[in-house]
C-alpha cells in the first residue's frame, strides 16, 4: 500500500456536517483532509427550503461553494470512499479505495446514515436471518457457508474479499463495478464469483435465507445475503473502532463537544440521529471541527 502524508485532522464526508468542520478546522492553520465523493452526500441532489438565510440554492450548488470555502481556508479534498480504519500509537491510519494509508491526528465523522435497501421479496422479511447489511458485524456468523454480496462500489468489493477468508464461497452481483483499480485487481485475483451485469429479483427463504433470484434467470444457493451498496457504512466503521453507539443501536453517542467514546474522534449531522437538518448537521459540524483540531493540538 501506497502512504500518504499524515494530517492533523481528516473529516469523513462531504456534506454540510462534514464541510462545516473542514472550514472551521482549516481556520485554525491545521492541516485537514476531506475524505468523500460530493456526488454521495444526500444534499447534492437536495432542494433547500428551510435553512437559514438560504434562498433558492440547489444542494449540489451547495456543496460546491461550501468545498470552495474549506479549499480557500486550506483543506484538501481526496474523492475516495474510506475501506478501514485502525487505531496505531494515538493515531489513525485510514485506508481508503486505491489503496493508500492517511494518517490523522484526529477524525471528523460526518458520513450520514443512509442506508441502500432493495426493496425485494425478502429482503424486509429476512432480516437477521440471513439477510445483512454489514459484513464487519456479521460476516463471521458465515463460516465455511455460501455467502452473496450485493452491490458494486467500494463496500461491497471490500466486504466480499473480507468474507473470502471466511466463507465457502463468495458471490459478488452487481449491475457495474465503480471502485478503484486497487480494489478491482484484489477481485481478480480472488476466488469470488462476479456476477455483472445483473440484478436480484428476490431473496428466497422461509425462516431463513436458502437462495438468490438474479434478474438473469439464475438461482444462487446461499444461506447469508449481505447488501453493501455504496460506501463503507458508519455502523461498520463504528464497530471495528469500539465507538459507542446510541441505546438503540442505531446512531454514534456523542457529547456536547460532538466528541465520541473513543478518544480523538468525534462525530457530526446523520450519523448522531435525527432530526434529519442540515441546520443541525452544520451546528455539529462547527463544533466537531474546533473539538477535533483542538485535541490534533494537544496530542502532539
Amino acid at each position: 500500500m501506497a502512504s500518504s502524508q499524515p494530517f492533523d485532522v481528516v473529516i469523513l464526508g462531504t456534506g454540510p456536517a462534514g464541510l462545516q468542520a473542514a472550514i472551521h478546522a482549516a481556520r485554525r492553520k491545521v492541516s485537514v483532509l476531506v475524505l468523500g465523493k460530493e456526488t454521495k452526500s444526500s444534499l447534492f441532489s437536495a432542494h433547500i427550503e428551510n435553512f437559514c438565510c438560504i434562498f433558492k440554492l440547489s444542494g449540489e450548488e451547495m456543496i460546491t461553494v461550501g468545498r470552495q470555502q474549506a479549499a480557500n481556508f486550506g483543506a484538501h479534498f481526496m474523492d475516495q470512499d474510506v475501506l478501514q480504519i485502525e487505531a496505531v500509537d494515538n493515531r489513525f491510519h485510514i485506508q481508503v479505495e486505491n489503496g493508500s494509508v492517511i494518517e490523522a491526528g484526529a477524525l471528523v465523522l460526518a458520513t450520514g446514515t443512509k442506508r441502500h435497501r432493495l426493496g425485494v421479496k425478502g429482503e424486509k422479511e429476512l432480516l437477521g436471518r440471513g439477510v445483512s447489511y454489514c459484513v464487519d458485524c456479521d460476516g463471521n456468523f458465515y463460516r465455511n457457508q455460501d455467502v452473496a454480496v450485493i452491490g458494486g462500489e467500494s463496500a461491497a468489493v471490500d466486504g466480499a474479499l473480507t468474507l473470502a477468508d471466511i466463507a465457502r464461497s463468495v458471490h459478488l452481483v452487481c449491475d457495474q463495478l465503480e471502485v478503484a483499480d486497487d480494489l478491482k485487481a484484489k477481485l481478480s485475483d480472488s476466488a469470488i464469483q462476479v456476477h455483472l451485469g445483473t440484478g436480484v429479483v428476490s431473496i428466497e427463504g422461509e425462516q431463513e435465507v436458502v437462495s438468490l433470484v438474479l434478474t438473469d434467470g439464475q438461482n444462487l444457493k446461499v444461506s447469508g445475503v449481505f447488501i453493501e451498496q455504496g460506501a463503507k457504512g458508519i455502523l461498520e466503521l463504528a464497530t471495528r473502532l469500539g465507538i459507542q453507539l446510541d441505546d438503540e443501536m442505531k446512531y454514534i453517542a456523542a457529547d456536547k463537544q460532538q466528541a465520541t467514546s473513543v478518544p480523538g474522534i468525534f462525530a457530526a449531522g446523520d450519523v448522531c440521529g435525527p432530526p434529519w437538518q442540515m441546520a443541525k448537521a452544520v451546528g455539529e459540524g462547527c463544533v466537531a471541527g474546533l473539538s477535533a483540531v483542538k485535541y490534533a493540538k494537544n496530542a502532539n
